[in-house]
């Protein structure tokens, strides 16, 4: 038969086809990951109930662009794979007297069909993914009418961006490889080895010394700057982040090289392994460095949900009330008798009434006034903001724990955690905002009662004399009630439920905006002749709206939101489901991705390697030694990237968690706890995924089919 130079390169394509197909899976896997990932995080679903600039959103981004790097590199890596590999077929035909204008036609038509079709793939098979994922999320754990996904297309700007740098880098990598001129080099690129430059054998130390550094440099950087220099920290301190990397490489390096077991003992001891790892460093280093990345991102997202909702549920079992609310006197809400009569058509009887008045005046305090230009100075304003105050009679009587505050002084009234980081401790006045009536004060110390130290706005208790003469002259709109009460036996949610009802159903539209919003402030706005932001458009994301009740953003942030045992307890999943549910989901993202991303390694260094196994097992080795050093060579693929992604990961969350209050409260020591037991169930499934890797090559190896 004659063989033309068309059939040759059909036939080369065909043999090849192992390594077509690792680079249609890597393409394929790193697209749908990216795709359902933006996909969900450009839903109206998550972007309406993430909170716009607080800390979630920011750390569903910050994990967003980790593991956009990590795909980039896995992409980058799968490419140069493939190539390695078609650089033998292109030898051989380059041998045969094909030129390269000749070859470049039929090279870009297959990178271009490979690569196209394993990302269109990836991008089709991403909203899916996501539909499916979400559905057995609200299936199993909690579904809402917050839970309907509702997807944003223009997504779709993402994965399209990232489609092309594959697309790109393919056809780059193609045109490079044929530029080469020596033929046998090309013909042997497979087979090249990818050392990487030793540092020494202090890298290792030096390189874990660097990672926590980094993530605490640039973790404090800001905070360092406003301090030092009095404007808001510019965007390039996160360059301090950058030591964070530069460690990582260096353990990555440190253990690829030189491994972390004591070898001037016993130098030969694992030679072989250690070998095979070293002689592919660079490979193996920046597989690992994505690993590790996604590995903490995921860590970092499934640590969010012990951290929030460990110390929502236990503060919620510790009130010492099962219903506790609070209204402005103006408003006409469900009277005693009336909650006693609604508890009766429900078989429940109520108990342990209590209730005391409340007074809102204008506080004293240290604020920051903006000179423009991200500057901005700290000044105290005797009229600051408004707070929450209570007559050391009233508070006594309410809890029952006897207080006496000296004139001209108050307490703030704390959880027995201390975490209510709202508190004023540096007033030096108070001020009745109808009547301009203002007194000095100072700070005396700490009351403890977390029904009431929720509330953003704080509550504070005042000498009876100081409060009697402050509460004179002001306005309904300016006073208030507290009520509280529990349930005789076992509570019912429907009647808690109808409870709520009522209680919102009573309230008329001056009181429909968020805990945030400070009239004292948009007073001092309004005197200046200014806007106050939360009525303008930069407050949007804060409106609160009553037909929106059943929302996270209403029933997280109405000013008069009432705190109910059971509706807290019952509803807390429901409440938190979009955030959890998609922290849950980056997660499952990040850990299925570093996953796959190892088993490919491992199964790249087998295959690379294999003509040292088949020259091991003509020398007499037996399976059990080349069982050893196939579950070596996976492990250390495996097990470093895991336990340096959720050891660094563990301490970071750790340190934001003691920086946050100089402390760690006894919810978060709990939380820390959870979080090490999920650190041990993520390690028991990498190392089963390993396990089988390692039985899976194996069995290739016995059969010949590397």
């Amino acid at each position: 038969m004659t063989l033309t130079m068309k059939t040759m390169e059909q036939k080369l394509q065909k043999a090849g086809r192992k390594h077509s197909r690792l680079y249609l899976f890597c393409n394929f896997t790193a697209l749908m990951i990216i795709s359902a990932y933006s996909a969900l995080m450009c839903s109206k679903t998550v972007q309406t109930v993430f909170p716009s600039g607080g800390d979630s959103r920011k750390q569903m981004y910050a994990i967003f662009i980790m593991t956009l790097a990590g795909c980039i590199v896995f992409t980058i890596y799968a490419a140069g794979l493939f190539f390695r590999h078609k650089s033998t077929q292109l030898g051989i035909l380059m041998a045969l007297g094909a030129s390269r204008r000749r070859l470049l036609p039929g090279l870009f038509r297959e990178v271009l069909f490979l690569s196209g079709t394993s990302a269109l793939a990836g991008i089709l098979a991403g909203f899916p993914f996501v539909w499916i994922l979400w559905g057995l999320f609200r299936l199993v754990l909690v579904d809402s009418s917050e839970m309907e996904l509702v997807l944003d297309y223009r997504c779709l700007f993402l994965s399209l961006a990232f489609f092309l740098l594959v697309v790109c880098f393919a056809c780059f990598s193609a045109w490079r490889y044929l530029r080469r001129t020596n033929i046998m080099e090309v013909i042997r690129e497979e087979h090249i080895n990818e050392p990487v430059k030793e540092l020494g054998r202090w890298c290792g130390s030096v390189g874990l010394l660097l990672l926590f550094a980094g993530g605490g440099m640039g973790y404090f950087a800001p905070r360092v700057w406003e301090w030092l220099f009095r404007s808001y920290a510019p965007s390039w301190t996160s360059v301090l982040y950058a030591p964070m990397f530069a460690g990582l490489y260096m353990t990555m390096l440190y253990t690829v090289v030189y491994g972390w077991g004591k070898y001037k003992k016993n130098p030969y001891k694992n030679i072989i392994s250690r070998g095979m790892m070293k002689f592919q460093a660079r490979q193996t280093v920046n597989n690992m460095l994505v690993v590790t990345l996604l590995i903490a991102g995921g860590c970092f997202a499934m640590f969010y949900l012990p951290a929030t909702g460990t110390t929502a549920v236990l503060g919620y079992l510790n009130f010492t009330n099962d219903y506790f609310y609070q209204y402005r006197a103006d408003q006409e809400v469900p009277e005693e008798d009336a909650v006693r009569d609604l508890a009766r058509q429900y078989g429940l009887s109520t108990k342990d009434w209590g209730s005391c008045d409340y007074i809102t005046l204008g506080i004293g305090g240290i604020t920051e006034i903006e000179d423009g230009g991200d500057r901005f100075h700290v000044e105290y304003l005797p009229v600051c903001s408004e707070a929450k105050f209570l007559s050391e009679a009233a508070y006594s009587a309410f809890t029952g724990e006897k207080v006496d505050v000296a004139p001209g002084t108050y307490f703030c009234v704390n959880n027995r955690q201390e975490s209510n980081g709202y508190l004023n401790e540096g007033a030096g006045d108070l001020t009745n905002m109808v009547t301009g009536k203002s007194i000095s004060t100072e700070f005396a110390g700490y009351l403890h009662y977390d029904l009431m130290a929720g509330d953003e706005k704080g509550y504070y208790v005042l000498d009876s004399a100081d409060y009697e003469l402050l509460e004179e002259g002001l306005t309904d709109d300016w006073r208030g009630r507290i009520m509280q009460f529990n349930v005789e036996g076992e509570d019912s949610y429907p009647f808690a439920r109808e409870f709520y009802r009522r209680f919102l159903e009573s309230f008329d539209e001056s009181c429909e905006y968020h805990k945030s919003y400070d009239r004292v402030v948009k007073m001092r706005a309004e005197k200046a002749g200014e806007a106050y932001w939360m009525d303008t458009e930069l407050g949007e994301d804060f409106r609160i709206r009553y037909e929106e009740w059943e929302s996270l953003r209403f029933q997280t942030g109405w000013e008069y939101q009432p705190s109910f045992r059971i509706l807290l307890l019952n509803d807390y999943l429901c409440r938190m489901g979009v955030l959890y549910m998609m922290f849950l989901f980056i997660f499952i993202v990040c850990l299925t991705t570093s996953l796959v991303v190892c088993y490919t390694r491992c199964q790249t260094i087998a295959l690379n390697n294999r003509y040292i196994f088949d020259d091991l097992k003509k020398l007499g080795a037996p399976p059990a030694f080349l069982a050893g050093e196939v579950r070596r060579q996976c492990g250390s693929v495996f097990r470093v990237p895991a336990l340096v992604g959720m050891g660094v990961m563990y301490a970071l969350f750790a340190m934001i968690l003691y920086a946050n209050d100089g402390r760690v409260t006894f919810y978060e020591g709990i939380a820390l706890l959870i979080c090490l037991g999920m650190i041990l169930l993520i390690g028991a499934v990498i190392s089963a995924v390993c396990r089988r890797t390692v039985r899976g090559i194996r069995r290739q190896l016995q059969d010949g089919r590397m």
